[in-house]
């Protein structure tokens, strides 16, 4: 039975440019990461192994083929590149990437100290073998970045050669685009969007409540990462407005008895939909 349902939000189609869903694994076995593909490959357009998972993953490259079965990329964690600048083993961790035929690769410094110089040469390198994410924000909740720097380093980043920059939140969703509470930097966020395209940016959004702000502010077809695995599936409904925290955004309603019990939610929304 298939079903039909009217009004809903046009999503963009695999491989994506926008409404990228970035999922993270965080230790998938090879059966799990099955499990998951077979349920939610539809909606899942990157894995990333987190951080340095994939240096004690066994099985790795067994993983990695079930992914790419499903035409899903990925990517090992911004930690791990971290580690290798660290040691100064740049070019070891390229050919690592080589000899798994990993196409993807993540740019950071959201925990050691690289200038934005050599990290802007890095991506510029990288980024004539590699699709690069770079990543702006820092992991300690203390270090907090001011909005014009942000900006700054987004456009600087996006001019190198990144094909999207991540916002930092970590899989907790407590530090860069957040507050150590989860709560949005929301005048943050707006001076971000104000000033760079949206759809270049990725925005790293682990929680439910958090995800819901990103869809309702930007719509369907915003940019999230961080996502875990069994959320994906939940996520898409939040894009579809398929659960009760975006229902009301994405519908439309002509019959006035119904639109007298909803006035205040019955907005246009267009642009949003097919």
């Amino acid at each position: 039975m298939s079903f039909q349902l009217n009004h809903l939000p046009k999503r963009t189609e695999k491989p994506r440019n926008e409404g990228i869903t970035l999922a993270l694994d965080k230790g998938f076995s090879v059966r799990q990461a099955e499990d998951f593909c077979e349920v939610a490959s539809n909606y899942t357009d990157i894995v990333k192994l987190g951080w340095g998972t994939s240096f004690v993953t066994q099985n790795l490259g067994e993983k990695l083929a079930v992914y790419k079965n499903y035409d899903i990329p990925v990517y090992f964690g911004g930690t791990l590149f971290e580690a290798y600048i660290l040691r100064n083993q740049l070019d070891d961790y390229i050919k690592l990437l080589q000899g798994f035929s990993i196409s993807f690769i993540e740019v950071s410094n959201g925990t050691i100290w690289l200038s934005d110089k050599r990290k802007n040469q890095i991506i510029k390198d990288l980024s004539s073998e590699f699709t690069v994410l770079s990543e702006v924000g820092s992991k300690n909740p203390d270090d907090i970045i001011p909005p014009y720097k942000w900006v700054k380093m987004i456009e600087s980043e996006l001019e190198s050669g990144a094909w999207k920059v991540i916002c930092e939140a970590r899989e907790s969703g407590n530090v860069g685009v957040f507050r150590p509470n989860g709560e949005i930097r929301s005048g943050l966020i707006d001076e971000i969007a104000d000033q760079i395209p949206v759809e270049n940016l990725l925005f790293e959004a682990p929680k439910k409540e958090q995800q819901t702000w990103f869809i309702k502010k930007f719509g369907s077809n915003v940019n999230l990462g961080n996502v875990e695995p069994c959320e994906v599936i939940s996520l898409e409904t939040l894009r579809l407005g398929l659960r009760s925290d975006t229902l009301f955004d994405f519908y439309s309603i002509d019959d006035s008895e119904i639109q007298s019990l909803y006035p205040d939610n019955n907005s246009d929304f267009s642009q949003e939909t097919s």
